[in-house]
């Protein structure tokens, strides 16, 4: 599983995560896999395109992996 380093911020957005971690191609390719059911965090659906994304969360999409950290 990878890591996403927060570098001091209090959490990242979930539609700018999927654009960082490369998963999807911009913020809007994002919003939409969002939108569809596509992404989980914690093992949960999430919808919220702007959901916050603290440390210690994990967020899925299409076997992909990653662990938020602070």
């Amino acid at each position: 599983m990878e890591i996403f380093n927060l570098e001091g911020h209090p959490h990242v957005e979930l539609c700018d995560l999927l654009k960082f971690q490369g998963w999807c191609d911009s913020g809007g390719a994002a919003k939409e896999v969002i939108a569809e059911g596509q992404v989980k965090v914690n093992g949960q659906v999430e919808t919220r395109k702007r959901c916050k994304i603290v440390d210690g969360q994990k967020v899925s999409y299409k076997g992909m992996n990653v662990t938020v950290k602070a």
